[in-house]
């Protein structure tokens, strides 16, 4: 539309002059100007349909996926990412509420679903659609002067529960069994409620609540009798030892969408699952 009056001008001041190029070289110019014109369409289009999405949503699928890789996704999605991390529930909640186009959680969706209708009841929770992207380990993490390095889900189990509460009763020293957890909607303790207590919060003296993954490992690094349920990430960072069990307590790390994804979604989506293949 804006090129008309432009063309009808340079028409009109062409009129009006008696210098006359031969034809070939007139067509070439238009061919030029057409196939300039075609590159500069091209180029707008593909700036039109590029999105910015704003993620938030689970520490834990930040510190294993996005911290390193924000870069390559948005590369491979042809996305802009804003990237929050701050827990799965604050994610959750922000996608529900219309700050985020996509949380980013490290439980299993349901999981994620009964904490919030605790304190958000009655919201479209049917809509929400989990989009798995990778697994990843949760470590159970102790001090290093600890000298218990194996024992079994059902132990961890009664430790959380206050059923055993000092480490000479597994083999260790004589001292209090402190279990460190990090409360407010984060995906590890939602895991480890889920698949060792049956969604029970637990409860008691030996329980440490602390407000985020990096204040638990401080905690474990600092306190002698403690036992932690922390990023695996985070634990090999640190250097702090790990307690081996029968089998691995898994997270899965996926990204949540309200309904639908939108095809920017969908290209983010397929792009972390893409670089998550190729780099864990």
């Amino acid at each position: 539309m804006g090129l008309g009056p432009r063309l009808k001008r340079r028409e009109r001041m062409g009129a009006g002059m008696r210098l006359e190029p031969n034809r070939p070289a007139r067509g070439a110019g238009k061919l030029a100007m057409l196939a300039a014109f075609a590159v500069m369409t091209a180029a707008t289009v593909t700036q039109a349909a590029a999105e910015t999405l704003i993620v938030q949503g689970s520490t834990t699928f930040y510190r294993r996926l996005m911290e390193a890789n924000k870069a390559a996704i948005e590369n491979e999605s042809k996305h802009e990412l804003t990237v929050i991390p701050n827990k799965s529930m604050p994610g959750m909640m922000a996608l529900l509420e219309g700050r985020a186009h996509m949380s980013m959680i490290s439980a299993s969706l349901s999981s994620e679903i009964d904490q919030l209708k605790k304190v958000m009841p009655g919201m479209s929770y049917d809509r929400l659609q989990a989009h798995p992207v990778l697994n990843t380990r949760i470590a159970i993490a102790v001090h290093n002067t600890n000298a218990v390095r194996k024992t079994s889900l059902n132990q961890v189990r009664k430790m959380l529960l206050g059923q055993i509460s000092n480490w000479s009763e597994l083999g260790g020293k004589d001292q209090p069994i402190r279990v460190v957890l990090v409360g407010g909607g984060g995906g590890v303790t939602s895991v480890v409620e889920a698949e060792l207590l049956n969604g029970k919060v637990p409860d008691g003296p030996h329980i440490i609540w602390v407000k985020s993954p990096v204040q638990l490992v401080q905690v474990v690094e600092q306190e002698r009798g403690a036992i932690g349920f922390a990023q695996l990430a985070l634990v090999r960072q640190r250097g702090i030892q790990e307690l081996a069990t029968e089998a691995p307590l898994e997270q899965t790390l996926s990204l949540v969408t309200f309904g639908d994804p939108t095809p920017a979604m969908k290209s983010v989506i397929d792009a972390a699952r893409k670089i998550a293949e190729k780099t864990m």
